[in-house]
Parts: C-alpha cells; sequence; structure tokens
C-alpha cells in the first residue's frame, strides 16, 4: 500500500527565508548605528578631556584681563573725580622768597585733579622768579602738591651807577640796594654780569667766589680779574691774595682758609700753586 504524499507549498518556504533575512539586516543596521553613537560620545569625550586644560587656562586669562580692565576703569575714575583735586600747594626750600608768595602765584592750579595739573603753566609762573635757580614738584595724592625749590646763590656784588647788584655765578641779579650791603665783595673784572664766558674776567671771579667756604666769603672785599687767569682777592684787612685762574678753586681756597688761621697778620697771601701756596 502506497504511503500518502504530503503536499509541500513550495511558494511558503522561500517566503520564510526572506522574512529571516530581513530581520537579520534590520539588527545589523541597529548594531551599526548603535556603535557609531557610541564611537561618537567617546571622541568628544576625548576632545573635551584634551581640551580641558587649554579651556581652564583661557578661562583664567580672561577673567585676568577682566580684572585688569576694571581696576584700570576704577583707578582712572578716582584720579579725574573731585576727591583727587588739588586743594594744597606746598613750597619748601626757600630762604629768600616766601613760601607763601610762591604758593599764591600758582594758585591757578586748585581745583584741578592731579592728572590734569598744568605743568607748562607752574614752569611759566615760576620764572618769574628771579631767585629761583631750579625746582621739582611731586604729587601726594588725594590733593597736595610738592613744590621744591633751589634758590640762587648770592656771591658778589657789582657797582653800577643806581646802587649795587647782587648776583649769583651767573650773574644773575638777586636784588639791587642803594647802600653796599655787607658779607659780599665787589667783582671788578673784565666782562660784565652778561658775560659769562668761560674766559671772561667775570667768569672766573665768580668761579672763585663760588668755591670759598662760608667762612672765608665774608672776608673779601673785593675780586679784581682783568683775565680769565690773574685773579686777585683784596681782604678786608687789606691783605692781597693772589689766586691765578679758576682752576683747582677747592684746594685753594682750603690752603687760603688755612694760612688765615695760621697767619693772620701777613700782608697777603699766595696760592695760585696750590700745592705749595706761600705768605707775603
Amino acid at each position: 500500500m502506497t504511503p500518502p504524499t504530503t503536499a509541500v507549498d513550495s511558494d511558503r518556504a522561500p517566503k520564510a527565508s526572506g522574512t529571516a533575512e530581513k530581520a537579520g539586516k534590520r539588527t545589523i543596521g541597529r548594531d551599526v548605528r548603535r556603535a557609531r553613537r557610541e564611537r561618537k560620545r567617546y571622541e568628544r569625550g576625548e576632545v573635551k578631556r584634551f581640551t580641558k586644560r587649554t579651556r581652564r587656562r583661557r578661562a583664567v586669562w580672561l577673567i585676568s584681563l577682566g580684572s585688569v580692565v576694571a581696576i584700570l576703569l576704577l583707578a582712572v575714575l578716582a584720579a579725574y573725580s573731585p576727591l583727587m583735586a588739588l586743594t594744597k600747594i606746598e613750597v619748601v626750600g626757600t630762604s629768600r622768597l616766601t613760601s607763601s608768595t610762591v604758593s599764591h602765584a600758582l594758585a591757578g592750579q586748585l581745583g584741578r585733579p592731579l592728572p590734569l595739573i598744568d605743568f607748562g603753566a607752574i614752569k611759566k609762573d615760576l620764572s618769574k622768579f628771579a631767585l629761583i635757580r631750579s625746582y621739582s614738584t611731586e604729587t601726594h595724592p588725594p590733593g597736595t602738591l610738592v613744590v621744591r625749590i633751589v634758590e640762587r646763590r648770592p656771591v658778589g656784588l657789582l657797582q653800577t651807577s643806581n646802587g649795587f647788584e647782587l648776583v649769583d655765578a651767573a650773574g644773575v641779579v638777586i636784588s639791587t640796594t642803594k647802600d653796599r650791603p655787607g658779607g659780599y665783595p665787589v667783582i671788578v673784572s673784565s666782562g660784565t654780569s652778561g658775560g659769562t664766558g668761560a674766559k671772561t674776567g667775570f667768569a672766573a671771579s665768580t668761579a672763585v667766589l663760588s668755591a670759598l667756604p662760608a667762612t672765608v666769603l665774608p672776608q673779601v672785599d673785593t675780586i679784581t680779574a682783568t683775565t680769565a687767569d690773574d685773579v686777585t682777592l683784596t681782604l678786608l684787612g687789606g691783605q692781597k691774595v693772589i689766586w691765578g685762574g679758576p682752576g683747582q678753586s677747592e684746594l685753594k681756597a682750603a690752603d687760603l682758609a688755612a694760612l688765615l688761621k695760621d697767619a693772620p697778620d701777613v700782608s697777603g697771601y699766595d696760592v695760585s700753586s696750590p700745592e705749595s701756596p706761600v705768605t707775603q
């Protein structure tokens, strides 16, 4: 007896096989996409890790720059504010001049912020004082200006038709009086107070007088120089001092001071050769 034959649907088997293949492809696609996402996440993490120090350094730099800018801005605002306006002018170093006279001449600067003080105007105002040889300024916040004065040092007298002019070594007239003031010699020399070149008798005379110590200068009655190399002093006691040229004046001045102390009664002194001074 022949067994029954089972019929097979030839169209259904290939269909089942195709469905499984599609399911496998979808699974592979999901895995690939997942792997790509993981790779991108990993790469972003690596980038952040390697750039973390750079970003931190940039942040610190930006914060520091901002702080400096803020400080500078505050400093500028403070400097130009009314709190930093000039309220006091202090003048030091004066003796013949009075500090109040000088500070009054500079009063136009009061009320200005310290950075806006007009130092050109200060120079112009101080140039009106013949007694001022030089000066320097200092600003002391919040509102003080200190002016340090160096006055001209008088060394001798020039006799004119109007009386006596007290001059410094540069020939600048410090004061004029009708009667001769004490303590300074009369300068009799070639050249005038305006002829202050090194080769004039006046320049040589003032150079010598500038080198004399304070104890000797008041003892000089007159100083004479027809040329720059033949300076002669006449003391109040009548003694003559042969000085020669203005070279080595400090050494000659020391010799003269010693001779006046050791030999006050002689008729004259010769210090033209400071290594071997002699009395006459």
